[in-house]
């Protein structure tokens, strides 16, 4: 029987912030960040986790991740693969450590790290990735792993298994066909805050010709920058011969989602940046762009704010969506039951790791909102795509809304990066052995950790980050 002896953790930090990437109306210098942490054993099981910040602060994370870690060391692999819901609630259950969330900032996401890592290890010794691992658990199996503390107002345990139970049909041809097709996305590499028009002209035609047809924009700016930034967009994805060679997209996809003439759908992104009203007096200026979705217009956890602001906007044509900031499923089962959002967010680093995602992922399936998670960072993309497959193949039992972000940045540092095939579709990770897909290159670790990595310790690039 395997025992977790030890773990080791890195504040790895990439300098997206020279390039632009990442930026958006709220966050206008980001160097993508992984506090990234390594469970390590007695035998040869290994998992690796991380979550996900944007530079300065990882150092804090990374604290707070090695005092979960700890309550791991001298536990044996196999109890705590057994009832993978009992492991998350230990994790949780220190009253010391849950006193400074409780359930929600830095603990929460170092506590997800710590899940994330764990999960990596029960997936690597089974020899799946970890979307198999769980979409091959039988439906008993799954609402044992699922943290349903403080939902069951909205979706009881007795509930999800008849959810569960009720998508079991179907599932062997929903694999065939996301195998085959891959899983649809969209991309936010066009349209990042601090990037010049002629570069967002540029990437927008690079994204068709990878295949896209859903495409998203950072806004909050000013309303006259943000509307020539979107009239340039939309004269790119809308013209025909632009988009000629590009798969067409099956009308079923387009649904409720104001698509242009080419079938290409515009979203817009505020990242937290408008009070409540303000939001929507905003957005009705930039409604004649037609996007399907304003993510994040307000502070991520007004759920009546978020309300309002979709009562308002829906006349204009407009849904909302958000989830990148929701400290916890109580956020998301208030969002689903105040009617506040058109489109459920999940994010794989901000929640404390898969159990409560499974919870939120189920509780979206009951209230018929369609999960289109973020992602982007570092890792992000590689972890969601095995999200997104369960929630497709056991959960939701859809696809045909659903898009999941992608963003053309920082795979190259991982083992089994993500990769999109010609029809801008993720394609399913196949790999026995990797896991959750947080394996990351020691070479690049040794180039970004920070601060003694090479690359934050050359005195050049000090100067260059005002590190001096």
């Amino acid at each position: 029987m395997t025992t977790i002896t030890s773990f080791k953790i890195e504040d790895l930090r990439f300098p997206t912030s020279l390039t632009g990437d990442g930026t958006d109306a709220m966050n206008k210098s980001c160097d993508y960040s992984s506090a990234y942490v390594t469970l390590l054993t007695d035998g040869k099981d290994i998992g690796y986790g991380m979550t996900f910040t944007i530079g300065r602060g990882n150092d804090i994370v990374c604290a707070a991740v090695e005092k979960v870690a700890e309550r791991l060391v001298g536990r044996k692999t196999e109890e705590l693969f057994a009832d993978m819901g009992a492991a998350w609630n230990y994790l949780l259950a220190d009253p010391q450590l849950r006193w400074i969330g409780p359930e929600k900032g830095v603990i929460h996401i170092a506590t997800g790290a710590v899940v994330n890592a764990l999960w990596d290890m029960y997936a690597r010794h089974e020899r799946k990735p970890l979307w198999q691992l769980i979409a091959e658990f039988t439906p008993e199996e799954f609402v044992r792993s699922v943290s349903f503390r403080y939902i069951t107002d909205a979706i009881s345990p007795a509930e999800a298994l008849e959810l569960l139970k009720s998508k079991q049909a179907g599932k062997k041809e929903r694999l065939e066909r996301v195998k085959k097709e891959g899983y649809p996305s969209y991309t936010t590499s066009v349209g990042w805050f601090g990037y010049p028009d002629e570069k967002v002209a540029r990437l927008t035609r690079e994204a068709i010709a990878q295949g896209f047809n859903h495409f998203k924009v950072k806004v909050g700016g000013g309303v006259e920058d943000d509307r020539r930034r979107l009239a340039l967009v939309r004269s790119i994805i809308d013209d025909p011969k632009e988009c000629a060679g590009r798969p067409t997209p099956a009308p079923e996809t387009l649904v409720g989602k104001n698509a242009g003439p080419t079938g290409s759908v515009l979203m817009i992104d505020a990242n937290q940046v408008w009070d409540v009203q303000q939001a929507v007096d905003y957005v009705k200026q930039l409604a004649e762009f037609k996007p399907w979705f304003i993510e994040e217009p307000t502070a991520p956890d007004d759920i009546l704010g978020h309300a309002e602001i979709r009562r308002q906007l829906s006349p204009h044509g407009v849904g909302v969506a958000t989830g990148e900031h929701a400290h916890n499923r109580m956020v998301f089962k208030q969002l689903l039951q105040a009617n506040a959002i058109d489109v459920c967010q999940i994010d794989s680093c901000r929640l404390a790791g898969i159990n409560e995602i499974l919870g939120v992922l189920l509780m979206a399936a009951k209230f018929g909102v369609p999960v289109c998670p973020h992602a982007g960072g570092v890792g992000l993309c590689e972890m969601v795509i095995h999200l997104s497959l369960v929630d497709y193949l056991c959960v939701s039992a859809s696809i045909d809304t659903n898009v999941l972000e992608f963003v053309d940045h920082l795979h190259e540092h991982f083992t089994d990066p993500c990769s999109i095939n010609a029809a801008g579709h993720y394609v399913v990770p196949s790999n026995p052995d990797e896991g959750y897909s947080m394996g990351m290159h020691e070479s690049s670790k040794a180039e970004f950790v920070f601060p003694h990595g090479t690359y934050w310790s050359d005195p050049a690039n000090k100067k260059l980050h005002g590190l001096e």
